[in-house]
C-alpha cells in the first residue's frame, strides 16, 4: 500500500495560528481539512509537504447561517451537513443534490466544502456549483480578510486565487430571486465518482415567464470549472413553455414568440446546450476524449437546464 513521505504534523487551534504556521513554513506546508483530496495525493507522492497543518481543531469554521440576503457556509462544513440542511434546500436545490453525488457516505461524512474548492480539482463537483451560484469566497491572511468572487477564484488546474499564506474561512451564497430553479447533473466515473463531465445550472424567470438570468457551469471536461457563457446568452430573454398572458398583449407576445423563436421549449434548450463546450479547454484521458467530453457537456447542460427550469416556480 502507498504511504506518504515523512512530514511534521501541526494541529492548529485557530485560524490565526494556521496563518502563522503557513508563514513559518512557506511552500513546504499544506492545510488539511477533510483530507479526502490531499491525503490520496500524498500517498501517491504527487504531493510531499514537509508540514501538514490540520484545521480539524479550529472552532467556528463549521456552520450554515441565514444572514439576510445570503446564506453563509463555514469552510469546514462537511458535505453531510449541507446535504441535510433545510436552509440550503430552501434556496439552493443544486447543492444538496450535488453533494449527494460526491464519493460515498464515508467521504461525505468527512469531506468539507472549503477543502474541495481550495483544492480545485477539475473533476470535483463543488467548485462548479459554487461558481454557478456566484458565491463570494472569504479568505483570511496576515493582512486580514478579503472576499473573492467565485468568477475570479478558480484560476487553472488545481490553482485558485488564494495566496500561499491565506486560509479559506467562508463561502457566502447570495439568495436567489423568486422564480429561480437550480440543478446539478453529471456523468460520473464509476470507480471514483468524480465528474467525467458535470453541469450546474441556475435559471431565473420574471413574473411573465421570461428568462432574466442564467448561470451555467461545466465541470470535469476542462482544466477548471468554466462558465458556459454562450449557453447563458442563448437562454436569457426566452419565455418558458407554458407561460401565458391574457388579452391582446398576450396574443401579440405569443405570436412574436412563435415567429421570432423566443420560446424556451425543448428545442430551444437543446440549441442552447449544444454550445456548452464552446470556449472550454477540453481535457482527454482514459475516461474520455476531448470529443466525447464536448458531446457530453451538451448532454449534461441540457439535463441540468431542463431540471432547473422545472424547479423555477
Amino acid at each position: 500500500m502507498s504511504v506518504p513521505a515523512a512530514f511534521d504534523y501541526h494541529p492548529a487551534t485557530s485560524v490565526d495560528e494556521a496563518i502563522a504556521l503557513l508563514q513559518q513554513y512557506g511552500d513546504d506546508a499544506k492545510l488539511l481539512a477533510g483530507g479526502h483530496s490531499l491525503l490520496p495525493t500524498m500517498k501517491l507522492r504527487l504531493a510531499q509537504p514537509g508540514h501538514l497543518i490540520d484545521l480539524g481543531r479550529v472552532s467556528g469554521l463549521s456552520y450554515i447561517r441565514d444572514e439576510g440576503d445570503a446564506v453563509a457556509v463555514g469552510a469546514m462544513t462537511r458535505y453531510v451537513d449541507i446535504e441535510r440542511s433545510d436552509l440550503i434546500k430552501q434556496y439552493f436545490a443544486l447543492l444538496p443534490e450535488g453533494v449527494d453525488l460526491i464519493g460515498d457516505r464515508q467521504v461525505r461524512n468527512m469531506g468539507t466544502i472549503g477543502g474541495s474548492i481550495a483544492h480545485s480539482d477539475p473533476a470535483a463537483d463543488t467548485p462548479g456549483m459554487v461558481l454557478a451560484l456566484k458565491a463570494d469566497i472569504v479568505a483570511k491572511g496576515p493582512n486580514g480578510e478579503r472576499t473573492i468572487k467565485a468568477d475570479d477564484f478558480f484560476m487553472d488546474m488545481m490553482q485558485t486565487a488564494l495566496q500561499p499564506n491565506e486560509v479559506l474561512t467562508e463561502i457566502r451564497f447570495p439568495k436567489p430571486p423568486a422564480h429561480t430553479g437550480s440543478a446539478y447533473t453529471k456523468l460520473a466515473n464509476r470507480a471514483s465518482h468524480y465528474a467525467v463531465v458535470g453541469c450546474a445550472a441556475v435559471i431565473t424567470f420574471d413574473d411573465d415567464g421570461t428568462c432574466t438570468a442564467a448561470s451555467v457551469v461545466i465541470t470535469g471536461a476542462s482544466v477548471k470549472p468554466t462558465r458556459a457563457s454562450a449557453v447563458e446568452a442563448a437562454l436569457v430573454g426566452k419565455k418558458r413553455e407554458g407561460a401565458s398572458e391574457g388579452g391582446i398583449a398576450g396574443l401579440l407576445h405569443r405570436v412574436g414568440d412563435a415567429i421570432g423563436g423566443h420560446k424556451l421549449d425543448e428545442d430551444a434548450i437543446a440549441d442552447a446546450a449544444s454550445v456548452a463546450a464552446d470556449g472550454l479547454e477540453l481535457v482527454s484521458d482514459i475516461h474520455g476524449s476531448k470529443e466525447y467530453r464536448g458531446q457530453m457537456a451538451a448532454v449534461m447542460a441540457r439535463r441540468a437546464i431542463t431540471a432547473a427550469i422545472e424547479r423555477a416556480s
